[in-house]
């Protein structure tokens, strides 16, 4: 997240947050589950003392926004919901590795050694069960009960996150938009962060300080 972070700088406050067990934060032996991982974002807003944000996330992120969005609503000012996952007509390990892989052609070389250093700070273990949690959350049945004004993101070469399903997504939400930036692929916050504050400087409603 950090290119498009160092682009929103320029607009906005900006904290780019580590869950636990990702990253460089803290890593608990057991694995925190969807709800567990929301409540911690809500604890985190609250040591630090935000009481309510836009929220930008891009991939499984976008599974924890949501989740977030249903527990504490009234810590989310804005979402936006970059590549969301999972694709419910792709909901198996098999057709998730072949987009990952279709994908890994579409991104920049870098995001593979950056991917694979965020694998191992996380652990296998870890990897693995979140793995398993995207594929298991039915995020199409919780969209409907965000009440949140939420823009979906999707690059227009993306394969994990189909046009169709990018139009379901916004559609399911209540207050949902689409946008679709030309020509990137699926991880838009590290391959094309301009293009990305762009798009969704508006919905935020982001003015030159």
């Amino acid at each position: 997240m950090v290119p498009t972070a160092e682009q929103l700088m320029q607009l906005c406050d900006v904290y780019a947050p580590d869950l636990p067990g990702y990253g460089k934060s803290y890593k608990p032996r057991r694995v925190l589950n969807l709800p567990e991982l929301a409540d911690a974002l809500a604890e985190w807003m609250e040591t630090i003392g935000i009481a309510k944000a836009h929220l930008v996330a891009n991939s499984f992120g976008c599974q924890i926004l949501v989740e977030f969005a249903l527990r504490h609503p009234q810590r989310v000012d804005r979402l936006v919901l970059q590549g969301p996952t999972v694709d419910p007509e792709a909901r198996s390990l098999g057709r998730q590795l072949l987009r990952l892989i279709i994908n890994s052609r579409r991104e920049q070389p870098a995001l593979g050694r950056i991917t694979r250093a965020d694998y191992r700070a996380a652990g296998v273990r870890r990897a693995w069960a979140t793995i398993k949690m995207a594929l298991a959350d039915p995020i199409e049945q919780k969209l409907p009960h965000v009440q949140a004004r939420a823009l979906v993101v999707r690059g227009e070469k993306d394969p994990i996150v189909p046009q169709s399903w990018a139009e379901r997504a916004a559609q399911l939400l209540p207050h949902g938009e689409l946008c679709v930036i030309p020509g990137a692929a699926h991880t838009l916050n590290y391959s094309a962060p301009r293009q990305l504050v762009t798009a969704i400087r508006p919905f935020l409603q982001l003015v030159e300080p």
